[in-house]
């Protein structure tokens, strides 16, 4: 438990290197093991998801060391194809590992992965997926085991372009004979991100970042050296923070192009926004403006990881923005917890209306999930008076000591470790 103190009042001001990619570093490390190799992977932020993947691998017969933001793995010594409930409940993406698994031993066991409790976030898509290439799947007791004869190529179009399908489906079809083809696959920077991971490590990989991926032989190398994309989402968070206390920021190694979604949603409200090939600035100041219309939705649409955080950045904006929430149908309840900081917001089903207040006075709010819970702190820069926020360790799976990276910036933040 984790209990956040919040200072509303200062304006953010500074330049800060952006940390590596959750979304991206996670499936990369499940990747290192779909052969035996060793993989030296810089970037890599200091999580508890991370963290857990650690342990995943750890559990798996891995070798696993780390050095400040360099993860070594070797997955020589790899003999487990288990991974126990413990280790799958401490993040939803733990069920990446399934297709690498597969992958390198052709027999599987693992139980629902665990994570945010946002919705509905089936794995049938991951399993309908494995089984066209050939994986014999039963689901009993809340396990499921797999096993195959030799997965095979095939043809794969998704329902929905699911990133975790998607990474699924490339990891395991790395092992599969023939070529593998995946329509309307996802196409978020981390799917990029993946693949260059991959060509590294022999496969031959091609078209991420479109809706097709095609993968179809594997070389397998014996040494493998990545450096993790930045993580847009965090990129977004430090933005929406920003407009919320107001001040000037300058974001250090980040694409842009990324998240341009949530920096043109900041435009339009009345912030202003530079960028270059290699960073983005904000600056912000005075009365905001309500954004247009905000539909969430797969890359390259608004992600809905970053709508928590803009519409804390809306609380306080002249007008009134609506908020629509395609992906997730619980996504809204961090609305209710900016309700007690004295945010006008209204839910109904997917739709959030906000009208913007003159002033948000502190409060006790409960971090409810990841960026619903960043979501709180960058609402409480906003507020009169000092915000406790209470978080059930929520944050650190996806932020590396964002508390100083707001005191860095100007902020009166405090984080008291239970």
């Amino acid at each position: 438990m984790s209990n956040w103190r919040i200072t509303g009042g200062n304006s953010l001001n500074g330049e800060i290197r952006v940390q590596g990619s959750k979304n991206a570093v996670l499936p990369i490390m499940a990747a290192s093991i779909i052969t035996g190799c060793e993989t030296e992977l810089i970037n890599c932020p200091m999580l508890s998801d991370v963290e857990a993947a650690i342990e995943i691998l750890r559990h798996l017969g891995c070798i696993v060391d780390r050095d400040a933001d360099t993860i070594y793995i070797d997955s020589r010594p790899m003999t487990g194809t288990d991974i126990p409930h413990y280790l799958m409940r401490e993040m939803r993406s733990s069920v990446i590992f399934l297709g690498a698994i597969l992958a390198r031993a052709h027999s599987a066991q693992i139980s629902y992965p665990g994570g945010c409790e946002l919705g509905a976030r089936p794995v049938d898509l991951h399993l309908e997926a494995l089984r066209t290439l050939g994986a014999q799947i039963t689901e009993q007791g809340g396990e499921l085991f797999c096993r195959d004869s030799g997965l095979r190529g095939g043809r794969i179009n998704l329902a929905f372009p699911s990133v975790g399908a998607t990474e699924n489906v490339m990891l395991s079809a790395c092992a599969a004979e023939g070529e593998t083809v995946i329509t309307n696959a996802a196409r978020e920077p981390e799917i990029i991100d993946l693949q260059d991971y991959l060509i590294k490590l022999g496969a031959r990989v091609s078209g991420a970042g479109t809706s097709t991926v095609v993968i179809g032989g594997f070389e397998p190398r014996k040494r493998v050296g990545h450096r993790v994309m930045t993580d847009r989402i965090v990129a977004a968070t430090l933005l929406c923070s920003t407009a919320c206390a107001g001040g000037n920021v300058s974001l250090k190694s980040v694409t842009p192009e990324h998240f341009e979604t949530v920096t043109s949603a900041l435009e339009q409200m009345g912030c202003e926004i530079t960028r270059s090939s290699m960073g983005v600035s904000i600056r912000a100041g005075g009365a905001l403006r309500a954004a247009r219309p905000i539909s969430t939705g797969p890359y390259p649409a608004f992600p809905t990881d970053a709508q928590p955080l803009l519409m804390a950045a809306c609380l306080k904006a002249v007008g009134t923005t609506v908020f629509t929430e395609n992906i997730f149908e619980n996504r809204f309840r961090h609305a209710i917890e900016m309700r007690r900081l004295g945010a006008d917001i209204d839910v109904v089903g997917r739709v959030a209306i906000i009208k913007g207040v003159e002033r948000l006075s502190a409060a006790r709010v409960t971090a409810t999930d990841l960026r619903g819970g960043a979501a709180l702190v960058a609402a409480a820069l906003a507020a009169e008076g000092r915000t406790e926020l209470f978080d059930s360790g929520h944050i650190n799976r996806g932020y590396e000591r964002l508390d100083r990276i707001l005191n860095e910036l100007g902020a009166e933040v405090e984080l008291i470790e239970n």
